[in-house]
């Protein structure tokens, strides 16, 4: 027997929303989640490592529609209660890992954008993130006596070590000049460096002193620096999510194309050789965008060697802490639970409220099975759409049977794959030929 729970309202409506939408929810996810709990086990280990002041990369993949961008977001939820700050942004076409025309500098700031932490999970954390440190700092500074700006100076050390750090440390430095004295102008100024917002250097040396910015060029040693960073303000470290690399495959331009794949390398080599502390890429994509030889991931001979599966993985044998994680496919039983609660969620926690009994759910999942095959549960992005219209019919019209409204439900696969066969055009061309498909 079902057994009520308390939901509040706002999360049942944006949770309801999302669903319908099609579009992945950012709260409430713990609703909803069935399966994948091997999954859920081997991504906490990688928070932990993280925490611990190591490093994880990990490839999800799975198909359109199979739940992927829902895993990350709850991953990314997950390292926010371990006390880590996530940084998080979908690949398109004006935003990529390398490029010449700004569109690296946008996925940064986008990046930035987005930083969440436990106390602000739906963004916009980096200003708290900067004033948790210069809160750290003054405690640390009534306790030993010591000159804030004296102590600053020293914590930021670390940072001039690396990279764009000593101008990195000298707008942390005009932070705290601006908190100091009460100058919300400078504070402004530093975060929009940080975010990646300043366009031109004179602009950045006029507001702050500094001779650099966060153009193509520096993106990932920016985020490289934040990762220091949020650990010297207190934090477990950083976790970034990096999902629809599938727009990656999509790019036409060959050189284009392995430029971004020649940054994720860089990545990988990096993270997997323990160079840094307290970082973490957690990355999706498509099982097309990984495995094609001709224009996905494993195009470049490199990641395919470093990302080649487990050879002893097989005869349902899954190796969970290799780099590249498939997610397993719901089943049967996952997708009927999965139905039941969201039922839950609509009735707004109370069984009582149930527009459907067992059997409408049982019904509706052969309805769907007659319509589209198995791609409903695998796939279920759709069907959860259909089971929500369903719902809310039932709901505008009480009187009406149940069983009467089944066999009118439209559900229809995935196009998804569809929107993956398509590519993005470059300014430049590639060497006067062009990708076609018969």
């Amino acid at each position: 027997m079902t057994t009520s729970i308390t939901i509040r309202p706002r999360d049942r409506d944006a949770l309801l929303q999302a669903l319908r939408a099609g579009v992945v929810p950012r709260t409430g996810q713990y609703l909803i989640q069935v399966g994948r709990a091997r999954e859920i086990q081997a991504l906490i280990a990688d928070i932990d490592r993280i925490a611990a002041g190591g490093t994880t990369f990990r490839v999800v993949v799975g198909a359109y529609g199979a739940g992927k961008t829902f895993f990350l977001n709850q991953v990314r939820a997950i390292a926010l209660e371990k006390k880590l700050v996530a940084i998080s942004a979908d690949l398109n076409p004006d935003r990529r890992l390398h490029a010449t025309g700004g569109q690296a500098r946008s996925l940064y700031a986008e990046l930035m954008k987005n930083m969440a932490t436990r106390s602000k999970p739906d963004g916009g954390a980096l200003a708290s993130v900067l004033e948790k440190f210069i809160g750290m700092v003054l405690d640390e500074s009534r306790t030993s006596g010591d000159n804030p700006d004296q102590l600053i100076f020293r914590k930021c050390a670390q940072l001039t070590e690396m990279v764009g750090g000593y101008d990195f440390a000298t707008v942390v430095t005009a932070y705290w000049r601006g908190h100091n004295n009460g100058n919300e102008t400078l504070k402004l100024d530093a975060i929009r460096w940080m975010r990646g917002e300043f366009t031109t250097k004179t602009d950045a040396r006029l507001a702050l002193g500094v001779r650099t910015i966060v153009d193509d060029s520096t993106v990932y040693d920016h985020i490289k620096l934040m990762a220091t960073f949020v650990r010297l303000a207190g934090y477990g470290g950083l976790l970034v999510g990096l999902d629809e690399i599938v727009n990656l495959y999509k790019l036409a331009n060959t050189q284009s194309r392995n430029a971004n794949y020649e940054q994720l390398l860089r990545i990988l080599n990096d993270v997997l050789q323990g160079t840094i502390e307290g970082l973490g890429f957690l990355i999706g994509c498509t099982p097309d965008s990984l495995l094609d030889t001709r224009r996905g991931i494993y195009s470049y001979a490199a990641l395919q060697s470093r990302l080649a599966e487990n050879t002893f993985s097989s005869g349902g044998l899954v190796d969970y802490s290799h780099p590249v994680l498939r997610l397993s496919a719901l089943t049967r039983e996952d997708f009927f639970v999965l139905l039941e609660k969201i039922r839950l969620v609509y009735a707004s926690g109370d069984p009582a409220k149930f527009l459907l009994p067992d059997e409408g759910i049982a019904a509706f999942m052969s309805h769907c099975e007659r319509r589209v095959g198995e791609a409903y549960f695998r796939t279920p992005r759709t069907t959860i759409t259909s089971f929500i219209n369903l719902l809310a019919l039932l709901d505008q019209y009480p009187d009406t049977p149940w069983d009467s409204l089944i066999e009118r439900v439209e559900v229809a696969k995935d196009d998804g794959a569809a929107v993956e066969a398509e590519t993005i055009s470059d300014d430049k061309g590639d060497e006067g030929l062009a990708e076609f498909k018969l």
